[in-house]
């Protein structure tokens, strides 16, 4: 790991400030992936600036009927939330779906927004990676893909995004709150946050240099049946090679994110819409445009069956 400088911010505006003193800084909270990153030198910040004490740690009512996560709640916290379980249920699942225990208990919401790919070419630091280093080629293009992207990707990088939060929140219609190094602050819906990879895959979010992320609000509860589907290569500690979010009203209608094909939470209103008509046509409009590779082509069809079963377990809990 590289040397590299450090403070405690107090104040969100404090850490944004710092962040626009120091380019190239990081903010550190949890550190689940941050630090593997920083030991491995695929992350190299000079400077890192620690958000434990801005006191983004709670979880508040909104006036309209929805929730303020603050961006320090740990993931373990928000899952366990009697409000989350109650209301947001679809929520509470994909967080206990994701890593382990030890740490969910670290894992903040911000830092789970932020995830980055899992991609083993990104990861390794021997191989061509456009996100990794700009300019030097994706690997993965004509190497290994099956974890990796079927939708959204660009002949410069087919990285997937790992989260399964942030899958759930796309469902719920989740906004970022943000504040920057001016004071200034705004509100980005969860599906205009992240980039698509383009020609520059190692944006992937709209975050501007030293934009910090202060909570993510939730909307009123939509209700229905929700379901979480995670279908991984062992049953503990994996990331998604396909996920399901589905929130499923009693008319029938209702939505569905997925995750573990794109650089994003993937989900279409058009696809949704299909909801009533059932899973293949779901699927067929969900991956309208779709180019997977020999190696992971099965995701479609993984995809469809998985978004099957989430189907069946909600109406089977309607009955």
């Amino acid at each position: 790991m590289r040397a590299f400088g450090f403070e405690r911010a107090d104040t969100p505006a404090a850490a944004a400030a710092a962040a626009a003193r120091n380019p190239g800084a990081k903010f550190i909270a949890g550190g689940t992936n941050l630090l593997d990153l920083m030991k491995l030198e695929i992350e190299t910040p000079a400077h890192l600036i620690d958000v434990n004490a801005l006191g983004l740690d709670s979880i508040e009512s909104t006036d309209e009927g929805g929730l303020r996560i603050g961006a320090l709640v740990r993931n373990t916290d928000l899952a366990s939330d009697e409000r989350v379980r109650a209301d947001y249920p679809l929520l509470s699942r994909a967080l206990l779906a994701g890593a382990s225990g030890q740490l969910r208990n670290r894992a903040t919401t911000a830092g789970n927004l932020l995830q980055r790919t899992r991609c083993p070419y990104f990861y390794d630091t021997d191989q061509p990676c456009n996100k990794r280093l700009p300019g030097s080629g994706c690997g993965a293009r004509d190497g290994y893909s099956r974890q990796l992207a079927i939708i959204g990707h660009s002949p410069d990088c087919i990285a997937t995004h790992p989260g399964d939060m942030p899958v759930a929140m796309r469902a719920l219609d989740a906004v970022v709150e943000t504040v920057s190094a001016d004071g200034g602050t705004r509100r980005i819906a969860l599906d205009d946050f992240y980039l698509a990879p383009g020609n520059t895959p190692q944006r992937e979010t709209v975050l501007e240099a030293g934009e910090l992320i202060t909570a993510v609000l939730l909307p009123p509860p939509v209700g229905g049946r929700q379901v979480y589907r995670k279908v991984r290569d062992r049953a503990s500690y994996a990331f998604a090679l396909v996920s399901v979010a589905l929130i499923l009203q009693d008319d029938g209608s209702g939505r569905v994110a997925v995750g573990g094909v794109a650089h994003k939470p993937w989900r279409r209103a058009e696809a949704d819409a299909e909801l009533p008509r059932g899973a293949a046509a779901v699927a067929l409009r969900l991956f309208e445009g779709a180019a997977p590779t020999e190696d992971n082509r099965f995701k479609l069809s993984l995809a469809e069956r998985a978004l099957a079963a989430a189907l069946a377990d909600a109406q089977e809990a309607s009955a």
